[in-house]
């Protein structure tokens, strides 16, 4: 099996070899308490060194992308991901917004495209890989409903067993599509972190393999890729500002590993501003960082994805914000609605609430004169519109049937 990479602990710094696998550092993982953000989350290291020697840096890139940057993933081959296709999503450029023109350039990476309509598929894919390397057939989540459908569908495709936990809440497309799957659903009387928790205990208890963000680092691994593809699509006109929806930090972390590992290979030669974007009733990584203390306000959005009052994955996430200069803002849920309806009336994408958020964030900062002109900015769009249909539909009205003759339509 690959043994080209081993584990980094991002609190201690400890280096441990890729087998055994390991979730947690065992050292800081003791000083773990129920109510903090845990220590000891892992990040994976690869011979940066030795592609530094062995490939000239002029086709540095290109034969990392010739060979599925194999040697930047915890994986011994590429087959290993199976039939579906993952990643490669599109870019669109939005010229003008409701009619105005900008005078800064606009793209939308839109990461529904993925097989499940999720960017959770990205880490999904991974894990499901290294499973199948590794001769493991059972695999367990928790999730707010997109990791966890995203799973139950890569998991279909290689014929393995995804057990998913969510709350009672969790929206119905997404249950729909856990169900259709053919994934077992277990609903629990709680929220998300109570759901975490008790995939945890499963784990320790029968030895499922865990794909949770923040906790198994493969998922970190699976979500840079969208790094790699951000670089391969723009080049020399990398974007100045990457807007990134963020609830328990995993999907920001490895946005910033992902170019974080071009960094290291010479490849590009400065981090991307990226920003974290959160809803004001779902604040708890934005809030805290930088913080003596970290206290927590109990998560009331309607973007269910970014909802988390424990951010899992904060330590590193705060840790990247801080190292790169990142920034943070945060948005209220009619923003995040409102702008659903720009994105979808303005681009084609019709994304989820906490897909939007990202939306948001850059529709914030146009409003506060924070564009530049003629910089690149990019939305990170995570998942489709049609994850949940409730939001959207609270906030329009359904049109009345008309007679069905032309004369009924000449006003339009």
């Amino acid at each position: 099996m690959s043994s080209h990479y081993h584990f980094v602990c991002n609190d201690c710094g400890s280096d441990y070899p890729s087998e055994p696998f390991r979730y947690l550092c065992p050292l800081c993982e003791s000083e773990n308490l129920p109510d903090q953000p845990p220590k000891g989350v892992l990040k994976m290291g690869y011979p940066y060194g030795e592609i530094l020697q062995n490939i000239p840096a002029k086709a540095r890139f290109e034969e990392l992308k010739k060979n599925h940057f194999i040697d930047l993933l915890p994986i011994a081959k590429i087959e290993s991901y199976g039939c579906l296709r993952i990643g490669e999503t599109p870019v669109y450029q939005i010229h003008e917004l409701e009619g105005n023109k900008l005078n800064f350039n606009l793209f939308v990476k839109d990461d529904s495209q993925n097989p499940t309509f999720s960017f959770k598929d990205r880490a999904s894919a991974l894990v499901s890989a290294y499973a199948r390397e590794h001769g493991i057939e059972k695999i367990v989540a928790a999730s707010t409903g997109n990791a966890g459908s995203s799973l139950a569908g890569i998991c279909a495709s290689q014929h393995q067993k995804a057990i998913i936990i969510v709350p009672k809440n969790v929206p119905k497309a997404k249950l729909l599509q856990i169900i259709m799957y053919g994934a077992t659903p277990v609903l629990v009387d709680g929220n998300y972190d109570v759901a975490f928790e008790l995939s945890l205990e499963v784990t320790r208890k029968f030895g499922w393999f865990n794909r949770n963000t923040a906790f198994n680092p493969l998922t970190i691994e699976g979500k840079k890729t969208v790094a790699f593809e951000i670089y391969d699509h723009f080049r020399e006109n990398m974007p100045n500002l990457i807007f990134v929806p963020v609830g328990d930090g995993v999907i920001i972390s490895g946005v910033y590993k992902g170019f974080e590992d071009l960094l290291k290979l010479q490849i590009i030669n400065k981090m991307p501003t990226i920003i974290s974007v959160q809803s004001q009733k779902s604040d708890n990584l934005n809030r805290n960082l930088n913080m003596e203390k970290f206290e927590i306000i109990p998560a009331t959005t309607v973007a269910d994805s970014i909802s988390v009052d424990i951010p899992r994955n904060f330590r590193m996430a705060e840790k990247y914000i801080t190292e790169y200069q990142g920034e943070s803002i945060c948005v209220s849920d009619d923003e995040i609605k409102e702008a659903s309806s720009i994105l979808a009336r303005n681009s084609g994408v019709f994304a989820e609430p906490a897909a939007s958020a990202s939306m948001a964030g850059m529709l914030k900062y146009l409003k506060l004169n924070k564009l530049k002109e003629g910089k690149n900015v990019l939305v990170l769009s995570t998942g489709s519109g049609l994850k949940d249909l409730n939001t959207p539909l609270s906030g329009i009205v359904l049109p009345s049937p008309v007679q069905p003759s032309v004369d009924a339509l000449k006003s339009l």
